[in-house]
């Protein structure tokens, strides 16, 4: 009896109560036009799914289906995961029963798949044979599957939203927590305490966590009514001076700066508490600094400061002096390497060392004026990386006096290896080679007079020169000849 009962409703969901009366004198044009209608797909297929016809509801699929889809099996005009279920509508077809609606990617010519919705129901073909014909029923489910990559974009959006909230409020809370400043946020409505920080707690003692807690009752009278003031005129102008105030416990004076700012649709105040003693060390701790860039500007030794490309930021006088410009702006911008003896060359040899020991002792090398002066100089760099702005300190010691005083000068003839090293790069390598044969020369000549108590003669046997070579080269070497030596 239930079961009964259910097929009829089945069946008066699928078909109409009376159909021959009500369509029974439709045309085969009216009728398909109403198929066409009904879907935006629909192909006419023999009982073994062989496309015979189609029709369909826009231009695009009809220049797709035409072309691709009529005069072939249904199977090979779906991608290859969905050929299971065109056998299985196909198999269903045979049955009085409706074939439930399945997806299919209908294949394109330009590579995309067009994702369909089908259903197929059987009619007959018309001939005495008692074969049938299918008739398969298509939804283009692609503005569908648009609105889920919609939504779904949507809802990727909001979780990376969702994750950026709680990123800042997770650093927020840290910063809150870590401050050394005394911070209270309060309800601006009802000046309750809403939360705080370790430093408040620290700075207002116990009482700042009890049930009933105001800030008030944690200030002299004088302070509570000067604080009231600051929240009136914060409520107002959107603008407050800071409060100087005084809190009982230790009788501690603070200075209160207070701001506002807006959570959904409630006011809240931001209270900082900053101790006198605490403004005092800062106060301090900015003098000490003050005096040490006063040390700094006015030092005997170049001081340069550069970002970690060598492009200066800032510099003393003396480096100003050395480079022979008026002002530091003419410098800042600048790389450190305009003014460097071999450029290319000694910016690229500091920086590797920085990169490797974050110190360089005492590089020598030479500073260019604009106005044409050459200095021999000595630099000692570190690198700074951390802090808020990473950079790279240069001290550059003028040692022109010194090698004045020890007679050292790239003309001059070289007494040790160290000296002759320090020539690397500022002088060519044939002018160094000449350099070192005249050396190596004086010496020997030196030697042998020397050894032979001074005896031109006996000096030349023992070098294998004639007597006037060694005069020549005695003279060449500045070495005393005498005058009246007939010889010379």
């Amino acid at each position: 009896m239930n079961t009964s009962f259910q097929t009829a409703s089945e069946q008066s969901l699928r078909r109409f109560g009376n159909a021959q009366s009500l369509l029974g004198h439709l045309d085969a044009n009216v009728i398909s036009n109403l198929i066409t209608t009904t879907s935006d797909v629909v192909l006419v297929m023999d009982e073994n799914g062989f496309i015979e016809d189609a029709a369909f509801a826009n231009q695009e699929l009809l220049t797709i289906g035409r072309a691709h889809w009529v005069g072939k099996p249904w199977g090979q005009t779906v991608t290859e995961e969905s050929r299971t279920k065109v056998n299985a509508l196909l198999r269903d077809m045979g049955s009085d029963k409706s074939t439930k609606w399945r997806q299919l990617n209908q294949s394109a010519d330009n590579g995309t798949d067009l994702p369909l919705s089908y259903s197929v129901i059987t009619v007959p073909s018309g001939k005495t044979d008692g074969r049938v014909r299918a008739l398969a029923f298509g939804r283009d489910l692609r503005p569908q599957a648009a609105l889920q990559q919609k939504v779904l974009n949507a809802q990727r959006a909001m979780e990376r939203d969702y994750w950026h909230l709680k990123n800042v409020e997770t650093r927020y809370r840290l910063l809150f927590q870590v401050s050394s400043e005394a911070m209270l946020i309060l309800n601006a409505d009802t000046e309750k305490l809403e939360d705080s920080n370790p430093a408040a707690f620290e700075l207002l003692g116990g009482d700042l966590h009890k049930s009933g807690w105001s800030i008030a009752s944690s200030l002299d009278k004088a302070s509570s009514n000067a604080l009231s003031k600051a929240f009136a005129e914060l409520l107002a102008s959107g603008q407050s001076s800071p409060v100087a105030l005084t809190l009982p416990q230790g009788g501690i004076k603070a200075l209160a700066h207070v701001s506002l700012f807006r959570q959904e649709k409630s006011a809240h105040f931001l209270i900082r508490l900053i101790p006198n003693q605490t403004r005092a060390a800062l106060s301090a701790t900015n003098q000490t600094r003050q005096l040490l860039s006063e040390v700094m500007e006015s030092a005997p030794d170049a001081l340069v400061v550069t970002d970690l490309n060598g492009v200066v930021l800032s510099a003393n006088r003396s480096f100003l002096q050395l480079a022979q410009v008026s002002n530091e702006a003419l410098v800042q911008g600048e790389p450190l390497d305009r003014w460097l003896g071999r450029a290319g060359v000694d910016m690229k040899v500091l920086m590797s060392n920085l990169k490797q020991r974050d110190v360089v002792r005492l590089f020598a090398t030479r500073m260019r004026g604009d106005l044409g002066s050459a200095t021999e100089v000595e630099i000692s760099a570190v690198s700074v990386i951390s802090g808020e702005q990473p950079c790279l300190g240069f001290t550059i010691r003028d040692i022109s006096l010194r090698l004045g005083v020890e007679a050292k000068s790239s003309n001059d003839v070289f007494r040790s290896k160290g000296q002759m090293t320090e020539l690397v790069g500022r002088v060519p390598l044939k002018d160094i080679v000449s350099e070192t044969t005249d050396l190596i020369e004086q010496m020997c000549i030196e030697a042998a007079l020397e050894l032979t108590g001074d005896n031109r003669s006996s000096a030349a046997e023992m070098l294998g020169l004639s007597r006037q070579s060694l005069y020549v080269k005695l003279r060449r070497f500045g070495i005393n000849v005498p005058e009246n030596d007939t010889e010379a």
